[in-house]
């Protein structure tokens, strides 16, 4: 954590104001200092339109007549020291605005916040905490993640376990449960719903209120820091969701902080979010842009964060966005492109990987808008990862239909290979797929409950082969059959039925099938990575294709069967001559398949097939996925190249 300068600087509010302090959380907010030799707390806030400001709180009866604060220039930015107070101190800001009404607000740079339903802020310093992951840190900047595996948890800390309604995990438990249980199914990474401060429950946190405080919920931010700490010393990296492009209108909060609009767009047909009953941040505004690029850093500074998934950016950049008629408004070029939302973007980015270029900077757009991931030089908006949110819906829609009407929706499950490489993909199955009457991953399966357990682990061995890093919502690794409920735990009672047991295992074996084959995520953003070897074969709902790696790394074949047809001898083309082992089939019956007998080993003959000089004949289960890679494979080379991405010879 970086320590406030002592004195605020009139070069620092000139950087706040051209929207350049990308530190600000270090010069606005309550920090201890010390003036003239008295310990006590710095106060500094943003409000340029209000007629007084005074800091309230517990130390002088909520009552701000004398601790009224005092303008620093013409920057808008109001500056009290308050001596012989200090950490734990409750406090608001009292504002007076031009119509001479009375405000009460929490600090936008707060550090923390009362726990719910209280609003205060809370002064709090975030320098105590003692690191231990030095190791962590150091191999994160040696290792660029793109080819690395990337295996990501979606949690809701709230509803990951929880005793009773409102009875919630704390971060010190959280520390030793969450990062045991994630690391022994094989988890790369996980994502935590939006850890900022937030006044309901359900809201999930993407309603925020205090930007800069890690919620009460759970606890202190030292917890926090503690969760994150040990998350790092198990090798899992976390990731935080962020909500910069709009906020709740609590009036405790940001909106019409000092009586007008000054975080939000002056024109409310921009401002409002009608589909979220909140308000979008001002991106023309360069103190906004201080405030939300230093919040980005902030959780980078002072929580050891390794990166950021950024929610909602479909609705952030395009002016339209879920909005009625006569609230559509155009950019200065008579477009919808939200101009300003853009630069914003771009600004986030280059600044977060000048000064973490090993972090993760995550966009969930479910938009078409181009080169998302594509460097800001180049025209693009500078993040390095996009969820995929076609491929999910695409793959999602097929599994939803009855294996015997799938043939005629075969293309859904290999179009997007067609665009596979025009950004660098997260494949999600995320919180939102679970939610609102969509019904749980399981639930959405078709047919008998043994063949929703089936298709289940098939899309999962198919998302797993796919090229692109990974991310599931938790429950989806035991089969929660229930949508997901975001005031009860997860139903964990499951596991004491053997199919949703059997699924456990199997998402625990083919997690860490993935992390034990380079060629599943070595060489995830390069067309060199795959080549279909039947991509043709709708007829069957049988898909084969190959991933291979780099150097050493064994290449995988992935004979994917859609179909509730079993084929006792089923010949598969290959590249390469040998021995072949099986890695995984997800019809084992100690996984709750049907236990069709395939063999652990085959060998290559010179029959051609499918483009290839070899093929291999191997019985092939119903609703199920084979893994197969060569046994001394460095020693061979394919008889023929393989086939192409697009599955021509």
């Amino acid at each position: 954590m970086l320590a406030p300068p002592t004195n605020i600087s009139q070069e620092d509010l000139y950087l706040f104001n051209t929207g350049q302090l990308y530190r600000a959380y270090l010069t606005l907010g309550a920090h201890l200092a010390k003036s003239d030799g008295r310990e006590g707390v710095r106060f500094a806030v943003w409000a340029p339109n209000a007629r007084s400001v005074s800091v309230v709180g517990d130390f002088n009866g909520w009552d701000g007549s004398g601790h009224r604060m005092e303008l620093a220039g013409t920057t808008g930015v109001w500056v009290l020291f308050v001596p012989g107070i200090g950490e734990g101190e409750r406090y608001k800001y009292e504002l007076t605005d031009s119509r001479g009404e009375r405000r009460l607000k929490a600090d936008p740079f707060a550090f923390r916040s009362e726990l719910r339903p209280n609003t205060a802020s809370v002064v709090a310093r975030l320098d105590r905490y003692v690191w231990h992951d030095a190791d962590w840190m150091e191999r994160k900047r040696r290792s660029p993640p793109y080819g690395n595996p990337m295996l990501i948890y979606e949690v809701h800390l709230s509803s990951w376990r929880m005793d009773a309604p409102e009875c919630f995990r704390t971060y010190d438990q959280l520390a030793e449960e969450l990062t045991d249980y994630v690391a022994s199914m094989g988890y790369t990474h996980i994502e935590v719903l939006p850890l900022t401060e937030h006044p309901l429950d359900r809201s999930w946190g993407y309603q925020t209120t205090g930007y800069f405080a890690a919620t009460s919920r759970y606890g202190p931010p030292e917890g926090l820091m503690k969760l994150i700490d040990r998350c790092h010393q198990r090798g899992i990296g976390v990731i935080l969701d962020w909500v910069p492009g709009h906020f709740c209108k609590d009036d405790h909060g940001l909106r019409l902080f000092d009586g007008t609009a000054l975080y939000e767009d002056f024109d409310p047909r921009r401002a409002e979010k009608p589909l979220w009953g909140t308000l979008a941040f001002d991106f023309g505004k360069p103190e906004v842009i201080s405030f939300l690029v230093s919040n980005a850093l902030f959780w980078l500074d002072a929580y050891h964060i390794d990166g950021i998934r950024v929610d909602a950016v479909a609705s952030m950049i395009d002016l339209h966005f879920d909005k009625p008629d006569g609230m559509k408004t155009l950019n200065k070029h008579g477009t919808t492109e939200h101009l300003e939302a853009l630069r914003f973007l771009r600004v986030l980015n280059e600044t977060v990987f000048r000064h973490y270029p090993e972090s993760l900077m995550i966009a969930e757009d479910s938009s078409s808008y181009p080169a998302v991931t594509s460097p800001t030089y180049l025209g693009g908006l500078g993040f390095n990862y996009k969820w995929n949110m076609g491929w999910m819906n695409d793959l999602l829609r097929y599994m939803e239909t009855d294996p015997h009407l799938r043939p005629a929706r075969h293309s859904l499950l290999t179009f997007s290979l067609w665009y596979a490489y025009s950004e660098n993909y997260v494949l999600p199955f995320s919180h939102d797929e679970v939610v609102h009457g969509k019904r749980s991953l399981l639930h959405k399966m078709p047919g008998s409950y043994p063949e929703k357990f089936a298709n289940l682990r098939l899309m999962y061995g198919y998302w797993m082969a796919h090229p692109g890093k990974k991310l599931l919502f938790m429950g989806g690794e035991f089969g929660q059959f229930d949508e997901w409920k975001d005031d009860a735990g997860l139903d964990w009672m499951l596991l004491a039925y053997p199919l949703h047991d059997s699924m456990h295992r199997f998402v625990r074996q083919l997690n860490q099938l993935y992390a034990g084959q380079p060629a599943l995520w070595r060489l995830d953003h390069s067309p060199e990575g795959f080549a279909w070897i039947d991509v043709h074969n709708a007829a069957q709902s049988v898909l084969i294709f190959l991933r291979r790696g780099m150097g050493s790394d064994p290449p995988v074949v992935a004979v994917c069967n859609f179909s509730r047809n079993a084929y006792g001898d089923f010949r598969v083309g290959v590249p390469y001559p040998g021995r072949y082992r099986l890695l995984l089939n997800s019809d084992e019956a100690d996984f709750g398949g049907t236990g069709l007998s395939v063999p652990s080993e085959v060998h290559a003959v010179g029959r051609p097939m499918h483009g290839q000089a070899c093929s291999i004949d191997i019985p092939l289960p119903q609703l199920a996925i084979l893994f197969w890679s060569p046994i001394d494979w460095s020693h061979a080379s394919p008889a023929i190249p393989t086939a192409s991405i697009m599955g021509e010879e």
